[in-house]
């Protein structure tokens, strides 16, 4: 099943469905999981292709361990890169802490715009990979 929504496509499940003679224009990005992974967006420049993937088990590894730390949750507590924050009790403040201990972790800076649209782990992975990214550039 693909569903498009102006100059984006996302996949909820994929299938070659599509003829080799299929054509989408004006594609910008599309976005799709395979298996439970997030591959978040693939990203169309004027004769590039681009793929942002979901960021590394490690770095999901790491925010999860942080989490379950800033919130005082017990070592067998579920914490996933689809866990969100909300739903482990997390209220504003203690994301913002959350963000202080990523942000010491790793040695980055998040922007409050940034730190706002974190609802997951995985969301927190996947900026913390943006920004070191943007870091090293």
């Amino acid at each position: 099943m693909a569903s498009v929504t102006g100059t984006s496509i996302s996949m909820a499940s994929f299938k070659a469905s599509l003829a080799p003679s299929s054509r989408i224009s004006n594609l910008k990005s599309v976005s799709f999981p395979i298996s439970g992974k997030s591959f978040t967006t693939l990203r169309m420049q004027p004769a590039h292709f681009r793929i942002s993937c979901a960021a590394k088990p490690e770095t999901v590894t790491k925010v999860c361990e942080i989490v379950k730390k800033q919130l005082a949750l017990p070592d067998d507590s579920a914490v996933t890169g689809e866990s969100k924050f909300a739903a482990l009790g997390a209220d504003s403040l203690d994301t913002v802490e959350i963000v202080m201990g990523l942000e010491e972790e790793f040695g980055i800076s998040v922007e409050e715009d940034s730190a706002q649209s974190i609802a997951t782990v995985q969301d927190a992975a996947d900026l913390i990979e943006k920004l070191i990214e943007k870091k090293g550039a």
